[in-house]
């Protein structure tokens, strides 16, 4: 029997995308072998490979100005990339620090050339609450780019209103919360997400590069890190992982089948709105640190009175049949992951659950 999985990521992926890898383990559409023992050369598995991108040009409505590229390395290695491909010196690039990944990535740039903080809104308690005003993001009209993170996944908060950084390259950490709605790519000159969150297995990193910034990237680092080999090859210029793209073209097509992201949309929020309304019933028990207009419908992160109940909601939860829901070692508490394979009814069941908690624990 399959839990309810909450987990932060690598996160639940979308039975039917798991139903059809399944149906496919063993041998691709009559080849007699698995699409993971195809070459990535073949012709089988270059199939798959262009109708991932066609997908997700699709769904996003990525403008002929970008390119889709497949990378490995995780969003980790993008701190490092980015900054590796259009850093020098003598420039300068602005972060936006809204959490521990705003951080790491921060920390990346020091490597290349010089980055400022453009805004931040770490409190005094080293913690996280909200997004960044408009009136407090001060941006370096010379920068090569701004770096933001458009979702927070320790501490919970997420854009909802994408920042206007005055035409200097916009660049996005969106591997919590891409595909969750649709969104205006042409805002970004990049923007990268690890897929094992909302789209697929970990394993695969997904960048959508504008081809003006990209062909301004650096030509004196090894070309295993310029996105450029990337985009001149169509993501192979080395063996990709193959299965990783295979299963993200599954949850693409899942999308795809479902009504798109406007359907996504729709129950994303309305999985968020349910889950926010349980916690504001019970304000003096399910304590939400974070500020009502900056709240992730992706990552939803709450405490209880002590730490003793937060470790017995998460046992006894589990016992319910659901998993995943213990807050990051970092911040604490309980955190609800809600990526697009979690249903309404999940979340409904999870309600329930916490409605009786307090009634039996309160």
């Amino acid at each position: 029997m399959r839990v309810i999985n909450f987990n932060p990521g690598p996160a639940g992926l979308p039975l039917p995308a798991l139903e059809r890898a399944r149906d496919e383990l063993l041998e691709f559409q009559g080849s007699g072998m698995s699409i993971m023992e195809h070459s990535h050369r073949g012709k089988e598995y270059d199939a798959v490979h262009e109708e991932a991108i066609s997908l997700l040009t699709k769904l996003l409505r990525i403008p002929d100005t970008h390119q889709v590229l497949f990378l490995q390395g995780g969003a980790s290695q993008q701190f490092a990339q980015i900054p590796m491909n259009f850093l020098t010196p003598e420039t300068s690039a602005d972060y936006l620090m809204t959490g521990v990944w705003s951080e790491k990535a921060f920390d990346e740039a020091k490597y290349y050339g010089k980055r400022r903080i453009a805004a931040t809104t770490l409190n005094a308690d080293r913690r996280y609450t909200r997004i960044p005003r408009e009136d407090e993001i001060q941006v370096d009209p010379r920068a090569v780019y701004v770096h933001m993170t458009s979702n927070n996944t320790i501490y919970g908060t997420q854009w909802h209103a994408f920042p206007d950084v005055g035409g200097v390259p916009l660049v996005a950490d969106m591997s919590s919360d891409l595909l969750w709605k649709p969104i205006d790519v042409s805002q970004f000159t990049l923007l990268y997400a690890g897929a094992q969150k909302n789209v697929g297995p970990s394993g695969i990193v997904i960048v959508v590069v504008s081809k003006a910034f990209m062909a301004r990237g650096r030509t004196d680092i090894p070309k295993v890190f310029r996105y450029t080999t990337y985009a001149e090859n169509n993501s192979l210029y080395n063996t990709p992982p193959t299965f990783a793209i295979y299963l993200c073209r599954n949850v693409l097509s899942w999308i795809q089948d479902v009504g798109g992201l406007t359907q996504l949309e729709k129950w994303n929020r309305e999985k968020g709105d349910l889950l926010y309304a349980a916690i504001d019933r019970h304000p003096e028990f399910y304590r939400a640190p974070v500020e009502k207009d900056s709240r992730s419908y992706m990552n939803v992160v709450f405490n209880l009175p002590t730490e003793a109940l937060d470790e017995a909601f998460v046992a006894e939860s589990k016992k319910a049949g659901m998993v995943g829901l213990k807050g990051h070692r970092s911040a604490g508490g309980i955190r609800v992951s809600l990526y697009n394979a979690v249903t309404v009814d999940n979340v409904r069941t999870l309600v329930s659950f916490m409605d009786q908690f307090v009634r039996t624990r309160g």
